[in-house]
């Protein structure tokens, strides 16, 4: 989360144990930076903004477009389910708070939260599967699962995705561990 002027929230955490080395991560709403406790203040500044900025530009590069979006599922498609599961739109969306993705058959749409963006590429790809073979059979029935399991990643990324929402203290979605939609 940012502050009101737009800029993140920042904790600063100094440690007598660090001698040269800066470091930064994000910690929820917030970025830590972990500076030496010998550090001036003047070169804690500096550095406080280089490590914001860092993470900044890798947040960025890790978020997908919509089009991106399209190029994976089209490339995952003719990996994984023989070109035969063709969506008519595939995009990220904000209103998904209790589902990972979300397909449509009838107008053959794919949704994919936008909490997704911040996961690695191989549990967004199984969720990207997971959609797609509902376009070749809509509930999740055996044949279903055949499909998502030619995913080679998909036990992990099922796993992933449970080990977040239990983390995280959301509900797993209806229909067990293995439901995505």
């Amino acid at each position: 989360m940012s502050s009101p002027t737009g800029t993140p929230d920042v904790e600063v955490r100094r440690s007598r144990r660090r001698r040269r080395t800066v470091s930064a991560y994000r910690d929820g709403d917030r970025i830590v930076v972990l500076i030496p406790a010998t550090m001036s203040k003047r070169d804690e500044a500096t550095w406080v903004a280089d490590m914001v900025a860092r993470i900044e530009r890798q947040e960025r590069r890790k978020f997908r477009s919509d089009d991106d979006l399209v190029a994976r599922a089209t490339k995952l498609n003719d990996l994984y389910l023989g070109g035969l599961a063709l969506p008519a739109s595939v995009r990220w969306v904000t209103n998904q708070s209790a589902r990972w993705g979300s397909c449509t058959p009838g107008d053959r749409t794919i949704r994919l939260s936008d909490r997704l963006q911040q996961m690695p590429g191989w549990v967004v790809d199984y969720v990207l599967v997971h959609e797609l073979a509902h376009l070749l059979e809509s509930g999740h029935t055996p044949e279903f699962w055949a499909w998502v399991d030619r995913y080679p990643r998909a036990e992990k990324a099922k796993g992933y995705l449970e080990g977040y929402s239990t983390a995280a203290r959301l509900e797993p979605p209806p229909g067990g561990e293995d439901h995505v939609d």
